[in-house]
């Protein structure tokens, strides 16, 4: 008999009804209601059920059995799922933020954009029931985190813990890792194409036959993984300090904001094109910088917020992962950009007026959008044709008279296709 055999052999088995008015009490007690009751649900069967939606922030899971559960768009940020069996559950858009993933198992299981940020997947400890007798005769097992063949595309984790875990073949296209701790990790032949591995530590880390590429590795010291066979083609490394380029890419942003403020008397609209930008940090946050040109640049991760870039030049530019909350991109150019994972929350989109009855509209024909954050944007007029907008967030967003012509609008939120 396997150990999941076992497992399962001493969990009592809640009916979906029974659940169902557990999980209503959890919420009504998250709600601040009278009868609230936090769920306490260690070592019990929920196979199949469905808690998709459902607010289980905080609540207790500790060595419980999931295994193909519904579980899309739960709240469970910081529960306590310790041991738990999660194989092939629907956790997609689900938040488990500080969430405790030790010993997990999470072969199969769907987790594409789910908000993992600062989750724990390291070893765990967990009590192995007998087969027969149930948890009056059961042994301890120290289990590692299984993560093996479980999608994460575009999933968000940041500071995530993942040491000595296994993730063989999983797939992390398109994730934001910055930060994750992946030291003794087995990623062996996973697919981490385009993730943003920012930051992260990968001492010792199994990364054989690993296809990482595209990935963003500044700030990553890789000479301790293991590397071989790994596809490293087109990975975004730290660059060289180059102070005199630095001076002058800082000059010419200076220049443009000049321009802008003296209403052209000064300074001049500044024309940067393929340079690697991430050197100048956050100094085009908040700055007014209309007519920018930064054609086919680099700023990944780079912050933008508020930054006033009426009628911006963006085309064919690297923004994965950027920071352009708030920012004013009226009538702005992303012709063929990428900005997977980007944040435009409440940007201003909307047509930049050029004159009498003359109106430049913001463009993002073929450019990458996948996962990117759009909510509350003001989209009005702006053209998304055949663009990749793949999992993105547009809910609250204005998209009135957009073009969406042979745009992909495959697994959005808060956006009907249908009516595109």
């Amino acid at each position: 008999m396997s150990v999941t055999q076992a497992v399962l052999g001493g969990r009592r088995r809640l009916s979906q009804g029974e659940l169902d008015l557990i999980v209503t009490a959890h919420e009504r007690l998250m709600a601040g209601k009278p009868g609230g009751k936090r769920a306490s649900l260690r070592v019990v069967d929920l196979s199949g059920h469905d808690l998709s939606r459902r607010n289980l922030a905080d609540a207790d899971f500790s060595g419980s059995t999931f295994d193909g559960a519904r579980m899309a768009g739960a709240n469970l940020e910081r529960a306590n799922l310790f041991g738990c069996d999660l194989r092939g559950v629907d956790l997609r858009r689900a938040n488990l933020r500080r969430a405790d993933l030790r010993g997990v198992c999470l072969r199969g299981a769907n987790l594409a954009l789910a908000d993992l940020t600062q989750a724990d997947f390291r070893e765990g400890r967990i009590a192995i029931p007998h087969p027969r007798k149930g948890f009056d005769l059961m042994r301890h097992e120290d289990r590692l985190g299984e993560l093996d063949q479980a999608i994460f595309t575009g999933a968000t984790l940041d500071g995530s813990q993942f040491d000595g875990s296994s993730a063989f073949k999983a797939d992390f296209t398109d994730c934001s890792m910055r930060g994750a701790k992946l030291s003794g990790a087995n990623l062996k032949e996973a697919n981490l194409s385009g993730a943003i591995l920012e930051d992260a530590e990968v001492a010792g880390t199994n990364l054989e036959g690993a296809n990482l590429s595209g990935a963003v590795l500044t700030g990553v010291d890789t000479a301790a993984a293991k590397l071989s066979g790994a596809n490293l083609a087109g990975c975004l490394r730290t660059q060289a300090p180059n102070p005199a380029m630095e001076a002058d890419l800082r000059e010419q942003v200076l220049a443009n904001e000049a321009w802008c403020q003296t209403g052209g008397k000064s300074g001049k609209p500044s024309v940067i094109e393929n340079q690697d930008l991430r050197a100048l940090g956050d100094l085009l946050k908040e700055r007014r910088l209309t007519a920018l040109s930064v054609k086919g640049c680099c700023l990944v991760g780079m912050d933008l917020s508020g930054a006033a870039l009426q009628g911006a030049n963006f085309e064919n530019a690297d923004l994965r992962g950027a920071n352009l909350r708030g920012a004013d991109l009226r009538g702005a150019r992303f012709t063929g950009a990428n900005l997977t994972k980007a944040d435009l929350r409440e940007t201003v989109l909307a047509p930049l007026p050029l004159g009498p009855d003359r109106w430049s509209p913001a463009n993002f024909v073929k450019a990458r959008l996948r996962y990117v954050l759009l909510a509350l944007a003001d989209l009005q007029s702006a053209v998304f044709d055949e663009a990749d907008l793949r999992g993105a967030d547009l809910a609250g967003a204005k998209t009135g008279r957009a073009s969406w012509r042979g745009a992909d609008l495959g697994g959005v939120s808060g956006f009907d296709p249908s009516q595109a």
